[in-house]
């Protein structure tokens, strides 16, 4: 057996010196000195990190859950909650449930009466926030439309032009933005568009509509031309409502007004002159009935000569 070869001290030295520090590993990663330089020299990129927390009040009806479940299907980036019960307090309930939830947005669902529908939309914990009645509202169960997208792919938003035109719908149309608008690379979404989600405003009502984007496929080649960009259809999947503003606030379910709608009639009010109405009606007919006997009191009919005539 031979014996082993021992090294110089200058054969040590130089291998000390070649040799490569490892970086110190750290919970982020491996820790490395030259970090510190590149970062003044690298170009810091946003990433939307959007949350929505989306629930509802108790004993909401049916038909307004389907919407809420509906909007859920639609939204990759939301999280859902119990239901929560809608007093005074609610505000402070919703703002540490969003901050639970690690949320920065919220939808609530609030149901009064189990007629009447109110959506609150906030930015949480500093606002602002939007209250709406929601009226006309179909969902994709009763609609039954041909149209059918990807579950969640992302949206294309498009707005009306009348979003430009005063403040308070600028506003509403960057929350509608940052709410319903998908961030880019999350993990629940698929990384193309394949449906257009349509806020449009009419007689000062936010309309919402949702569409398929639609597109022929030439045999079985997926891949489309250029030219056939135009022929390309919009099947409409649902659902459908309609967002009527009633006030703005500055703060997360709360705070200093910012706007409030003058056009604005609460439901309470409309069903109270509907039975206003009805109840005119009943009171002209019992008017006629008294009118008719005053008639009859004040021209009594003349005693007849041959009344009794036969009765002998």
């Amino acid at each position: 057996m031979g014996k082993k070869r021992k090294h110089t001290e200058t054969e040590a030295a130089a291998i000390e010196e070649t040799a490569i520090e490892r970086p110190k590993r750290t919970l982020l990663g491996f820790k490395d000195g030259s970090t510190n330089e590149n970062k003044e020299t690298s170009v810091v990129t946003f990433r939307n990190k959007e949350k929505v927390l989306v629930t509802c009040s108790r004993r909401i009806s049916y038909r307004y859950r389907h919407l809420m479940l509906n909007l859920v299907s639609l939204l990759p980036h939301c999280k859902k909650d119990n239901k929560v019960e809608s007093k005074d307090a609610k505000g402070a309930t919703l703002n540490e449930l969003v901050e639970l939830k690690s949320c920065s947005s919220c939808l609530f669902f609030e149901c009064r009466k189990g007629k009447d529908l109110y959506l609150w939309m906030a930015k949480c914990p500093n606002g602002p926030s939007v209250k709406f009645l929601v009226n006309a509202v179909h969902t994709m169960e009763e609609l039954k439309l041909t149209g059918n997208h990807l579950n969640g792919s992302r949206p294309i938003l498009t707005f009306s032009s009348n979003f430009d035109k005063q403040p308070h719908w600028k506003l509403l149309k960057e929350m509608f933005i940052q709410v319903f608008g998908t961030p880019k690379d999350h993990r629940k979404s698929k990384p193309f568009y394949d449906h257009v989600i349509v806020f449009s405003i009419l007689d000062d009502h936010v309309w919402f509509r949702n569409y398929q984007i639609s597109c022929p496929h030439n045999g079985g080649t997926q891949k489309i031309d250029r030219g056939d960009l135009e022929k390309m259809t919009l099947v409409e999947v649902g659902p459908r409502f309609c967002l009527n503003p009633i006030k703005i606030f500055g703060g997360s379910f709360g705070g200093p007004t910012l706007y409030e709608n003058p056009f604005y009639v609460a439901p309470n009010q409309i069903r109270s002159l509907e039975k206003k109405q009805k109840a005119g009606k009943y009171a002209k007919k019992v008017k006629a009935k008294t009118r008719r006997k005053m008639h009859q009191l004040s021209n009594p009919m003349e005693v007849d000569e041959f009344a009794d005539m036969w009765k002998e």
